[in-house]
């Protein structure tokens, strides 16, 4: 008979909330990428999922993923508005209340359309990212949930592909929609003219270093416990990342003459993202090298997309998505029963159902996606004016912005183009005088 297990309960409470803060660490990594102008809008996105996503799966989202099969392509709505969902345990996590799976499956279902906003930073308006969001979270991350987790027929008992902790849920389900947006939304004003170099480096490694953090929560809190699966997904993970550190490094050296810092943490952010669904599934050697494959790998694709042409302002197709494919497919090469006797060996045929896995995936999230986005825009719109895009989303969308440069005559001058603006209003009103024997003074 099922019985909670304090120890498992509170290792879960912990994991849930070492992958809620995963979301505005993720805020952080892409606030710092854009430019200035864009940073709060870029964290906001972010941060608002938290919001929203959480009050939609409490409603809908969980019953719809998690809810008592009625088929292999949705959960029934038993659980909706979380009826009867509470301290009983559920039978995916048996020694655990149902409630706390549900809020550890909750951020997932927080970060995964969170991790899309990379795909169109600086450009997108935010009612338009509200709408998106909610139907997204709804339409396409539940049900791609259920087919995986939740007894639908990608997962355990029918295909059988194996997803520790989200490589098809989460990650190339995001970078598929990632590319639909790119797509739909078009190029940043100055895209291929001018340099969108990042505004805050230290802000990227902050937030690098917290969704490091926070993955350990993601990766081994998918164990359900506290457990030796925990310990070995956790192992897992760091080498990985580790690994794939360096794996970006390598070339990036090679090629540029120089390894940088942001590209030591997207190469971080790589290797999260490949282990990730390996993570219960392999030991620390194939973990170092699914690390250092998805290192190389993410580095070449995210270079390479400059010649396909879409512009993807922050990487995320290059590395959520090449990077989840990556890991899926090595996945099927490197399981081990031996590891989790849940799993498969991995070979030819376990491998090829991690390609069909990745495969639907990616076809259901960018074509439902797509759908989404044009109904988005002719709802609400999509993309900003192009005054709007010029002047910065901080301003345009919400009034504010994120640093303040100076102060003048008591009041706070938020922007260069407001000091600038000051600066020629009191000019105008105070001239300021030279000496005339001052170097090129006049009267």
């Amino acid at each position: 008979m099922p019985k909670i297990d304090t120890g498992d309960t509170a290792w879960m409470l912990a994991s849930a909330a070492l992958v809620m803060f995963m979301t505005p660490g993720l805020g952080f990594f892409y606030g710092g990428l854009v430019r200035a102008k864009n940073v709060l809008s870029t964290v906001m996105q972010s941060f608002v999922a938290l919001a929203l996503v959480s009050v939609l799966w409490a409603l809908v989202g969980y019953t719809l993923a998690f809810g008592p099969v009625k088929g292999l392509v949705i959960g029934s709505l038993k659980y909706i508005g979380l009826h009867g969902v509470g301290a009983a345990p559920v039978g995916l996590a048996p020694t655990i209340p149902a409630s706390v799976f549900m809020v550890f499956q909750m951020m997932f279902a927080v970060i995964t359309p969170a991790l899309i906003t990379g795909a169109f930073a600086e450009r997108m308006r935010f009612s338009g990212w509200l709408v998106f969001l909610g139907l997204w979270s709804i339409v396409v991350y539940s049900p791609i949930a259920h087919w995986v987790w939740g007894g639908g027929f990608l997962g355990a008992g029918h295909l059988g592909a194996l997803d520790f902790a989200g490589g098809t849920v989460v990650h190339i389900n995001a970078g598929a929609a990632a590319l639909a947006c790119a797509i739909y939304l078009g190029k940043r004003r100055g895209f291929g003219q001018e340099a969108f170099r990042p505004h805050n480096v230290p802000m990227v490694m902050l937030g690098a270093a917290i969704l490091w953090f926070g993955w350990f929560g993601f990766n081994a809190g998918s164990a359900l416990g506290a457990n030796p699966l925990a310990g070995s997904a956790f192992v897992a993970t760091q080498l990985a990342t580790a690994a794939a550190v360096l794996g970006w490094l390598i070339p990036e050296w090679i090629r540029h003459g120089k390894a940088t810092t942001v590209g030591a943490a997207s190469g971080a952010v790589a290797g999260l993202v490949a282990i990730t669904p390996a993570s219960g599934f392999v030991g620390p050697m194939p973990a170092i090298a699914i690390g250092l494959v998805a290192g190389a790998v993410c580095f070449f694709a995210v270079n390479f997309k400059v010649r396909l042409g879409y512009d993807d302002s922050l990487d995320v197709v290059g590395v959520h998505m090449v990077g989840g494919v990556v890991g899926a497919l090595l996945t099927g090469v490197f399981a081990s029963v031996a590891i989790n006797a849940a799993g498969a060996n991995g070979g030819l045929t376990q491998l090829g159902k991690q390609a069909v896995a990745v495969g639907v995936t990616l076809a259901y999230s960018f074509v439902v996606t797509f759908a989404i986005l044009k109904l988005t825009d002719v709802v609400v719109g999509l993309r900003v004016t192009g005054d709007d895009e010029d002047a910065g989303l901080d301003l345009s969308q919400h009034r504010e912005v994120g640093y303040n440069w100076s102060e003048r005559g008591g009041s706070v001058v938020q922007s260069p183009v407001r000091e600038a603006t000051a600066i020629v209003k009191e000019a105008a009103v105070h001239p300021v005088r030279e000496p005339a024997d001052a170097p090129g003074g006049t009267e």
